[in-house]
């Protein structure tokens, strides 16, 4: 298995008292709230982390795309990955992802370039649209999202393959173009994207042959994408493997599972009841009603699953620390030999051969974070990357 860290860099301030006894974080959150010291610590911190998780020989580093929020500082992953080539060796840098219906593709196109070649062919370019707060921020009308990505998806691929290449879009132009940089990794660099549930997106994905995250943390609808995703696989002539596959977990290596949800439980409650709706539609049916989605989107998945997808935001930002303790019980959280063998379990059962670790969502203390990252590398990381998933069980 290869194993990577997913970090979404949190403003390394924890920012609840700002509710004010309500359930949500002040949007817009005004300029007077924002302390460029913790900013400035906040990157250095992550920063000296990702040295330490290449330190330790963890596969990769994931970073993300999010616009303003506290919920994560990335508003440009690829600066972060730019910063981080040159500051780590081996690791590899998961874009996860560049928000293709806001951005000029062209400029991407190159900008991925530039951090394959600085980081000798590390990237790993993850491409995304986006939660509908991001699209609100920039303008981007919601039911463009979609052609806009396919779009911008389009004139990233012909200008990392083609000697000189033209196109004439919807959205965007250009003419008579050939990109300098190229990408070291040819025909470019891989390709991953994430998938909350939404059909087209497996469909597309499935079209190129690209690996994706299959859903969040049901199991359900994770194996309603992964049965969808390996139909369409097959009606474009590929096949289904480990290796096109991703999961997530949130872990946490202690003692025991009480210090671990001791110590790992209020930083958890932070980014779910604070964190991480802030501005955002997550319901799904609103999504609908503003075009985000189609009322096709979820046709594959079984009846039973789809609370799985209705992101009702009571379901987090109202949880307990009893609610939370309960949950810990089925979690990777506790001792490093339970941590381990819930991994290994979840990756078999679905098929996976990599898996993004979530350490550090709510801001926790930078010597919180590192002691966390070592335990892991030392305790769970030599079991997870020597053990082999050998096969994606389609149900």
């Amino acid at each position: 298995m290869k194993v990577f860290v997913f970090d979404l860099l949190p403003y390394g301030e924890n920012l609840e008292h700002l509710k004010n006894g309500a359930r949500e974080l002040p949007w817009p959150l005004p300029k007077r709230h924002f302390d460029p010291a913790v900013a400035v610590r906040t990157y250095e911190e992550h920063l000296a982390a990702w040295e330490e998780l290449d330190r330790l020989g963890f596969d990769g580093v994931g970073f993300n795309e999010h616009h303003t929020s506290p919920y994560g500082l990335m508003n440009s992953p690829n600066l972060l990955a730019s910063a981080a080539s040159q500051r780590t060796k081996n690791l590899k840098l998961l874009i996860y992802g560049n928000l293709l219906p806001l951005h000029q593709p062209l400029r991407l196109a190159e900008e991925l370039s530039m951090i394959d070649c600085l980081s000798g062919g590390r990237l790993i370019s993850g491409f995304a649209r986006g939660i509908p707060r991001e699209h609100n921020v920039y303008e981007v009308p919601l039911p463009d999202s979609r052609a806009r990505f396919e779009e911008a998806w389009e004139i990233i691929r012909r200008a990392w393959t083609e000697e000189v290449f033209s196109y004439e879009g919807k959205f965007w132009s250009c003419r008579d173009v050939a990109i300098w940089p190229r990408p070291v990794q040819q025909p470019y660099p891989p390709v991953w994207a994430p998938v909350t549930g939404s059909k087209e997106t497996i469909e597309w994905a499935a079209r190129y042959d690209i690996p994706i995250t299959p859903g969040g943390g049901h199991p359900g609808v994770r194996e309603d994408i992964t049965r969808y995703y390996a139909q369409c696989l097959e009606r474009n002539g590929f096949h289904l493997t480990s290796d096109h596959l991703i999961i997530q977990a949130s872990a946490y290596v202690a003692d025991s599972k009480a210090q671990a949800v001791r110590e790992a439980g209020p930083y958890t409650l932070y980014f779910n009841r604070t964190l991480f709706s802030h501005g955002n539609i997550t319901e799904t049916d609103l999504q609908r009603e503003a075009g985000y989605l189609s009322s096709a989107s979820f046709d594959y998945l079984r009846p039973e699953n789809l609370p799985g997808v209705s992101g009702a935001r009571e379901r987090y930002r109202d949880m307990t620390l009893d609610a939370l303790e309960r949950q810990a019980e089925e979690m990777p959280w506790g001792a490093a030999g339970e941590v381990r063998q819930r991994l290994i379990d979840e990756a078999d059962h679905a098929g996976a051969g990599t898996i993004l670790v979530n350490m550090n969502r709510g801001a926790m203390p930078q010597e919180m974070f590192l002691e966390q990252i070592r335990r892991f590398g030392r305790e769970v990381l030599p079991a997870l990357q020597a053990h082999e998933v050998r096969g994606v069980a389609v149900s």
